[in-house]
């Protein structure tokens, strides 16, 4: 009897440290963890692929009024830096069953978005906390993070983070 007790609580212990590990999130300075997702419009959206670009991923969802509040934001600064080399994807927390809820938010929107549930592999796992945004330089390195427990997404938080990873500008 003793040595099932042992057997499970060792397999327990084993278990714990999967969890905790599976639920670390990345932190700055930390390498970005994969993630690739087929986007709500059909395209390859692959965070390894896009090395060599700076990358916004925001994690949020429908019914996360601060997730809605943050969106226009996001949207603003998309429209405003995408042409200088800078991609954003937005990935739902939803159901898949609520697909049209999230293409209905979406349409309101020009950045693109998937739902986390379709992302393999997805070396963020699931947020612990809504909204949470990651931006990631070229190096594939975590450079900040927004929400959470981190600093508030707005648009001049967002530039005032990105302008430094960016080339000057012809005529600046």
């Amino acid at each position: 009897m003793r040595a099932i007790i042992a057997t499970v609580a060792g397999l327990m212990s084993v278990l714990a440290v999967g969890v905790a590990y599976a639920s670390a999130s990345p932190g700055v300075g930390d390498s970005a963890p994969p993630i690739a997702v087929q986007t709500l419009e059909g395209q390859a959206f692959d965070l390894a692929a896009l090395r060599g670009r700076i990358v916004v991923v925001n994690f949020w969802a429908t019914w996360c009024p601060p997730c809605r509040a943050e969106m226009p934001a996001l949207d603003t600064f998309y429209r405003a830096f995408h042409g200088r080399g800078v991609d954003l994807i937005g990935l739902s927390a939803d159901r898949a069953r609520d697909i049209a809820a999230v293409r209905g938010v979406m349409g309101q929107f020009s950045y693109p978005a998937a739902l986390l549930a379709g992302a393999k592999p997805d070396g963020f796992g699931a947020p612990n906390i809504l909204p949470i945004t990651y931006l990631i330089d070229r190096d594939g390195r975590i450079r900040a993070i927004f929400g959470g427990k981190g600093r508030p997404l707005t648009m001049k938080a967002l530039t005032d983070a990105i302008l430094p990873l960016l080339p000057a500008q012809a005529g600046s």
